[in-house]
């Protein structure tokens, strides 16, 4: 395991990797043969220095804000590294943002000056441009193409500092020098899932200490792929995670991921819950595609894997302990997974070799593990990869916290939590009506282990507030404590456990309070529902809008080509039935008022910057909104 540098600042942290790992490979851009060509840390550190040379050269100011819009390519670390050194702040966005969405941003941010991905972003923001005066340098990032008049090119300005330097210009590594722990590092937007977007301000010291605290296992001949958006908080520290402990970062994307595990062959990567979940359709489609025989080998081995692992986790105490078992319970648990373990045992050893071990090879050949966040991963595909042998080490956090307050380690993984605290975090579970701090509480029972509420978080990982925008912040931040708006619990194994969102909370005529996740999560373990959101707020039964599986029906001999077919099909329709009263069941462990009364199949499936955010979270109220007049047709019809 490598020791993390020890910085106060990122311009210090970049400094201090090309000292310290000099020639080793940083970051990487993929050719379009597939190829990898990387950039050195010592590499990447001086064009950051040219870079920050130039633009203070054409007057950037220190801490002024900069704006980036671009997706994950080697150009964007590199202008991050040069505008940090610049000692200014970077206002990042992808290129999906919208036209209205760059008008606020820029404005609200004060930027001046623009990093710009390619000549099709350019086109966007040109089109509003009349709109953002404030907005008066554009730098091109594409290296391959010829700015238009008037726009500056990266490359030129990395030249133009390079020569600057030559000459004797030291005025970056002065103002790199003059950066301090509490200057503000980046303004990041929230996604917008509910109104208008925040500038999240994060410092140096925020990120610091999640780099400085990590509690896993990295090494410097780790390979990492990047491919979730780079400006949203949860890649970016993964990526200063990677300098700080002297990874290679791969930039990889969906189009070309299949290709890059295998040529790369990473041992880490980041990553959202959809891909693990589209991995493990794309599997069990496979299997049953194969032969009788090829379906019966895989069954056996994932039953003898499944059942190995699990008494592995329970001798280890990493078995979800949510209500502190008895004695007696723990003596029946024992007998129940030394029995299964001693039954299975070889059985898993000769079929892990056998069949599992290729499974393994569609994330190349080292994997060591992922670490999944952004949204809660479906439980039957946490096991399943887990069980299987690739680790995923799932995390917890916020934008507002920089974003990770917990996450699994590879020695303390307890599947359906999100993992122990992250180094100098600490949390509270507060009652949602009373306020009451219900953990720690020394007068619970398990000093208040178990108990479910809202989670409150502090640590050196908490913003410092939204930018220019006190109403907001105020809401949020009080003594210290960020309000996560999540719901959650700690459970006896001293892990953290998500359970919700309060804003995510429906509640029904009656009262009831129902979090919508688990029964989604529920439905969309069917092979024949892609995507679903519960609906029922002050109606007197949930609902459900669905998003059908089409290709599934397909496979499974049914004549549908669209959801209008599915929906003249009576037999196709019979099944979804089948399968929502299957899964969201009193056997399934749902109350009552947690079953789906009425359900909606929708025309297309939810899509990325559309209903889902970035880490493809449902935007709630933007899919209300878009189908409301169906949701109203669904409890006017249940009514009449």
């Amino acid at each position: 395991m490598s020791k993390p540098l020890s910085v106060k600042t990122l311009a210090e942290l970049y400094r201090c990797a090309a000292d310290h790992y000099g020639e080793r490979p940083a970051f990487a851009r993929r050719n379009p043969d597939g190829s990898y060509s990387p950039i050195t840390f010592r590499g990447l550190y001086e064009t950051g220095l040219n870079l920050a040379t130039a633009l203070i050269e054409r007057g950037l100011e220190a801490r002024e804000h900069v704006g980036i819009l671009s997706d994950n390519r080697l150009e964007w670390i590199m202008a991050d590294c040069g505008v940090l050194l610049a000692g200014a702040a970077n206002v990042p966005r992808a290129s999906d943002i919208t036209e209205d969405e760059i008008v606020y941003i820029m404005q609200h941010a004060d930027v001046r000056t623009l990093f710009i991905e390619n000549l099709a972003v350019f086109k966007k923001f040109e089109a509003c441009q009349a709109r953002i005066p404030s907005v008066k340098n554009i730098i091109l990032m594409d290296m391959a193409v010829t700015p238009p008049a008037g726009i500056w090119h990266l490359e030129e300005l990395i030249q133009q500092g390079a020569r600057l330097r030559l000459a004797g210009d030291r005025r970056a590594e002065a103002r790199a020098d003059a950066v301090q722990p509490e200057d503000l590092f980046t303004l990041i937007y929230t996604s917008g899932t509910t109104g208008i977007p925040k500038g999240v301000q994060l410092s140096h010291a925020n990120m610091c200490s999640q780099v400085r605290n990590l509690p896993l296992d990295l090494r410097e001949t780790d390979k990492a792929l990047s491919i979730l958006p780079i400006w949203h908080s949860y890649e970016r520290i993964f990526a200063m995670v990677a300098i700080g402990h002297g990874c290679c970062t791969y930039y990889t994307s969906i189009r070309t991921l299949a290709d890059d595990l295998k040529s790369v062959q990473p041992t880490l990567m980041a990553s959202a819950p959809r891909l693990w979940e589209s991995l493990y359709e794309k599997i069990i489609s496979r299997v049953k595609q194969g032969s009788i025989i090829s379906r019966s080998l895989f069954h056996v081995a994932y039953k003898s894997a499944r059942a190995v692992h699990r008494a592995k986790y329970f001798f280890r105490g990493q078995t979800l302990d949510q209500t502190r078992r008895t004695l007696r319970e723990s003596l029946t648990l024992a007998v129940f997974h030394l029995l299964n373990f001693l039954l299975y045992f070889i059985p898993y050893r000769i079929l892990d070799a056998l069949v599992l071990a290729k499974l393994r090879q569609v994330v190349g050949g080292n994997f060591r593990g992922t670490i999944s966040g952004g949204g809660a991963l479906p439980p039957h595909v946490d096991e399943f990869f887990n069980f299987i042998g690739i680790p995923v080490l799932e995390g917890y956090g916020l934008t507002e916290s920089s974003p990770v307050l917990a996450v699994r380690t590879w020695k303390n993984l307890v599947i359906g939590t999100v993992g122990p605290l992250y180094p100098e975090t600490e949390i509270r579970i507060v009652d949602l009506d009373s306020g009451e701090i219900l953990y720690p509480n020394k007068k619970k029972r398990g000093n208040g282990r178990g108990l479910r509420g809202e989670i409150h978080a502090k640590g050196p990982q908490v913003m410092r507030g939204y930018y220019k925008n006190e109403t907001s912040t105020n809401a949020v931040l009080k003594d210290g404590w960020l309000k996560t708006g999540d719901i959650g619990m700690m459970t006896f194994n001293d892990c953290l456990k998500i359970l919700g969102r309060s804003k995510d909370t429906i509640v029904l005529l009656s009262g009831e309070n129902v979090e919508p996740l688990p029964i989604e999560n529920k439905l969309c373990e069917s092979d024949y529902i892609l995507q679903c959101m519960v609906i029922g707020q002050d109606e007197k039964h949930l609902g459900a809008l669905l998003v059908p599986h089409i290709e599934t029906f397909k496979k499974n001999g049914y004549n549908i080509g669209s959801i209008a077919d599915l929906e003249e099909n009576p037999e196709a329709m019979r099944v979804l039935q089948s399968e929502i009263r299957r899964l969201v069941s009193a056997q399934q462990g749902f109350k009552p008022f947690e079953r789906i009364a009425v359900w909606r199949n929708l025309p297309k499936p939810f899509d990325l910057g559309d209903e889902l955010t970035a880490t493809y979270k449902l935007k709630r109220h933007v899919i209300t909104e878009k189908y409301g007049s169906l949701i109203k047709a669904v409890y006017a019809h249940q009514d009449s």
